[in-house]
């Protein structure tokens, strides 16, 4: 059994993250991805999507937009991301499982209240992470 699955309360809508996760994985340059729920003002959660792409993939807006509307064509347009945060690598610990708990403080915005990391095989990913989180905030201003 996999773990419980999360659920985010888009504007009224329940939905489960593994769902999010497993149709934009299954987008052909898609290697990897983690969805996690935001506080959002509007929708009281918003979408967060950490994404890695496969390898000779180029990372572009036009592939940001295509996971978008991959995502509308599957679902709909209510669970379409609010945010697409190309990542090089997710937080893992040594065993393998992502976490999420670090990736819902990125999107956040609680950077400097990450907690324990003393349990990820690589932590450059968190710092490369909150790195990448800073320029999407200001290019969304």
């Amino acid at each position: 059994m996999g773990r419980v699955d999360d659920v985010i309360n888009v504007s009224g809508h329940r939905m489960g993250t593994a769902e999010l996760e497993s149709i934009l994985v299954a987008h052909p340059k898609v290697a990897e991805s983690a969805v996690v729920g935001y506080p959002h003002n509007i929708k009281g959660e918003g979408i967060y999507a950490y994404i890695t792409v496969k390898d000779g993939v180029e990372v572009t807006e036009g592939l940001r937009r295509e996971l978008i509307e991959h995502v509308r064509k599957e679902i709909g347009p209510i669970a379409s991301p609010d945010v697409v945060h190309f990542a090089n690598a997710l937080p893992k610990t040594r065993s393998g499982k992502i976490m999420r708990r670090i990736l819902r403080k990125i999107a956040a915005g609680e950077i400097d209240q990450l907690g324990d990391t003393t349990t990820l095989a690589d932590p450059g990913v968190v710092r490369s992470l909150v790195v990448k989180y800073t320029e999407i905030l200001k290019t969304a201003k």
